[in-house]
């Protein structure tokens, strides 16, 4: 038995059915529940990140929800600062924190700490800049696959901005990301783990809940969502943090006129199956993970059985 006190990760692409697990297991389990998402962090932000509704939300209560406005920043560091004090209060209460949620660089900061990263230089995103207008964002990405190809293996080609900023690690420092993510050390966290990753045993399931829920996101209005932000808060642009979420930015393109409806609604299911893929290549790099098929009927059962057993080994 270890000396320190349990926590559980609850980790899945968009679309697994986390949310609905972990409020079951709330209701069955002596837990508190953390939201591990970037986007459930804006206020305002609500049928486009699926952030749980006011009743389920009075069922199981969430940490970490409905921050900040959508104009602020909410980084990686943030999240690590407020979880590591979050679950403290948990586990004072005699509760297991179950942290759950779908961005991974949330979980990497919290069990491995932050890499000190250099900050960003304005000349030398500049002359990356320059070089992406010559040859486009694609060639940039193989430029980074030959230097940093682990990095590169997790960004799509078109993913201007982290592909410009493995560059700018890389061109500051001389040493890539992945070497300075690996050099990471002295934040350990002080709990004993049991990760529970909800991986689909059928991708093409998984893109059709991605659609359905794309589609259903539309029919709540999510447009008149977006309209009321921008009426709000009139300074969003697809620059800022809150607007690169998916699905949101497609809509500011969408409004700005750029292209109808349809191609919204395509643009959507696409960058979100895109998100999903690379939440599930963050979840095969993880190791001692519970792999659980969250297309499975018996999911739950799974699910509760691991940690009820992970709970009485560790209390």
């Amino acid at each position: 038995m270890s000396a320190l006190p349990p926590a559980i990760f609850l980790m899945g692409p968009t679309a697994s059915g986390k949310t609905g697990l972990a409020v079951q297991l709330y209701q069955h389990l002596p837990m508190e529940l953390i939201s591990v998402d970037s986007a459930l962090v804006f206020k305002g932000m609500d049928i486009g990140t699926a952030k749980p509704d006011v009743a389920t939300l009075a069922q199981a209560p969430h940490h970490l929800i409905d921050l900040i406005p959508p104009t602020e920043v909410y980084s990686a560091a943030n999240f690590r600062n407020d979880a590591l004090k979050l679950m403290a209060d948990i586990t004072a209460r005699g509760k297991v924190p179950l942290l759950v949620g779908g961005t991974m660089l949330y979980f990497k900061a919290l069990q491995g700490g932050l890499s000190n990263l250099p900050k960003a230089d304005v000349e030398v995103r500049a002359k990356i800049d320059d070089d992406a207008l010559q040859i486009g964002w694609p060639a940039m990405h193989a430029k980074l696959a030959k230097i940093d190809p682990a990095t590169a293996a997790r960004l799509e080609p078109a993913d201007a901005q982290r592909v410009q900023r493995a560059l700018e690690v890389y061109e500051i420092s001389g040493k890539t990301m992945t070497e300075l993510h690996q050099a990471t050390g002295g934040d350990y966290l002080p709990y004993r783990l049991l990760k529970v990753a909800l991986v689909p045993s059928d991708r093409s399931v998984l893109h059709s809940r991605i659609a359905t829920r794309f589609d259903d996101m539309l029919k709540q209005r999510f447009l008149d969502e977006v309209k009321a932000l921008l009426k709000q808060y009139p300074e969003l642009t697809s620059e800022i943090p809150s607007m690169r979420c998916v699905g949101y930015r497609q809509a500011l393109e969408h409004l700005a006129g750029q292209y109808d409806e349809a191609e919204l609604r395509d643009r959507g299911i696409f960058a979100t199956r895109q998100l999903a893929k690379r939440q599930l290549t963050w979840l095969r790099g993880m190791d001692d993970t519970f792999e659980v098929d969250c297309l499975n009927p018996k999911m739950y059962d799974l699910v509760f059985s691991e940690i009820n057993q992970f709970i009485k080994n560790q209390l």
